[in-house]
């Protein structure tokens, strides 16, 4: 695996490039100079969270061949208060499921990923206490 990253201006404006070709911008705060031009790395790190676990939800789900029509995630992060590197302290994701879904197996979905697979998850669970939240929505 390998990123290449670029700087975009002459402050914090950064681009990551993945091996395909992919891309993703991240910018540093206002109050450090940075201009809000894409993600913080702290950000990044909870999106990676959420789209690590997305993948295994979805992927587990198809597995059990439940009819999932959308899946919706928010992640809450705290990180310690007035210190440097400031990790995170306690993370809370909130998983939104959407189909005629079997909520047993929604849920065992979701325990799965965050218990076993998501590898984001274990690297973060080492420094934060990573809590979690399933909920079914019929449509």
């Amino acid at each position: 695996m390998e990123i290449q990253i670029e700087r975009l201006d002459n402050a914090f404006h950064l681009r990551a490039t993945n091996e395909s070709g992919n891309t993703v911008e991240t910018d540093g705060s206002p109050d450090i100079g940075g201009s809000n031009k894409g993600m913080r790395p702290m950000e990044m790190l909870l999106s990676s969270l959420g789209a690590c676990s997305s993948i295994d939800v979805i992927n587990i789900l198809n597995k059990m061949h439940q009819p999932l029509q959308d899946i919706k995630i928010t992640l809450q992060g705290e990180r310690e208060k007035d210190a440097i590197p400031s990790l995170f302290t306690d993370i809370h994701v909130k998983f939104d499921l959407y189909g005629d879904l079997d909520v047993d197996k929604a849920k065992r979905a979701v325990d799965m990923s965050m218990e076993k697979y998501c590898s984001v998850t274990k690297i973060l669970e080492k420094t934060a206490k990573v809590t979690w939240e399933a909920n079914v929505i019929a449509e």
